[in-house]
């Protein structure tokens, strides 16, 4: 009896592990030819004579490029933190700065994507942020595991800061219960 349900069993397995294959793919090539499109559109506007000035930004509007050299990062910012713009890139916390001004700039990652390298970051590692305004540099001054109820990590403050948010722990399988909090501070 065994031996008859695995025989059943195993065509219904080996087409389910086809359509995760092909799934995972498809959102693979998905989301690195929109990192590829926004990088060449980005290329373009930092290229032109004057750059438009900005605007609010709607929700998946490209805001600039994220860089973390020590780790490898390079991924588009986009307005908003929508399911479809944490698919395709990082995307900007509503409410928070943007760079360039006082206050604190949030950015939201899935940690099985984008953000995955996060949980390699050291203090005092660097991170760009360029926008149409200019390149803001930032460093790492602190990493901490906080619940997903703790917004105050996304409090103004004083000076120019940068908050990096993901879900925590990287390895978990489905939702994680925490969120990993990265802060910097702008540098000259």
């Amino acid at each position: 009896m065994t031996l008859a349900l695995l025989r059943l069993a195993q065509p219904c397995l080996f087409g389910l592990a086809a359509a995760s294959l092909t799934y995972y793919g498809y959102h693979l090539i998905e989301t690195a030819s929109f990192q590829q499109h926004q990088e060449a559109q980005f290329a373009r506007l930092l290229a032109a004579p004057s750059p438009p000035a900005a605007a609010p930004a709607a929700q998946g509007t490209l805001l600039g490029r994220l860089q973390i050299p020590r780790l490898n990062v390079s991924a588009m910012v986009v307005a908003g933190t929508g399911e479809q713009d944490l698919k395709l890139g990082v995307g900007h916390i509503a409410g928070t700065g943007l760079p360039g001004a006082p206050g604190n700039v949030g950015l939201a990652g899935h940690r099985d994507t984008f953000f995955r390298p996060l949980r390699n970051i050291r203090l005092q590692d660097r991170i760009r942020f360029t926008t149409l305004e200019g390149e803001f540099h930032y460093q790492v001054v602190a990493t901490r595991i906080v619940p997903p109820t703790a917004v105050e990590v996304l409090t103004p403050g004083e000076g120019q800061a940068l908050t990096l948010v993901t879900c925590y722990p990287f390895f978990v399988l489905g939702n994680a219960p925490d969120r990993f909090i990265v802060r910097a501070e702008r540098i000259p």
